[in-house]
């Protein structure tokens, strides 16, 4: 499914192409930088998935991570809020 994602592509041709193009003779390291950057994430992502699986798998612990994301969202908009 994500071969057929266009965002994927957009993300990376223009997204990191653009940004790889402003950092000049740098650009083909940030390049490499980013896509490798990219690989452990999602790879840490799938893995971590089928690690913590096992624990995920009792609504107890969906409502202890359902209160963990609430506490950041308050706290990200409480930020947001609040003058710097």
């Amino acid at each position: 499914m994500t071969w057929l994602n266009p965002h994927v592509y957009l993300d990376t041709v223009f997204l990191l192409g653009s940004v790889a193009s402003t950092h000049g003779d740098g650009r083909w390291a940030f390049a490499i930088g980013a896509c490798t950057a990219s690989l452990v994430w999602f790879s840490a992502l799938g893995f971590g998935a089928r690690y913590l699986g096992r624990w995920l798998d009792t609504p107890r612990a969906w409502r202890i991570l359902d209160a963990v994301i609430a506490v950041v969202m308050f706290a990200i908009a409480v930020s947001l809020v609040l003058p710097h």
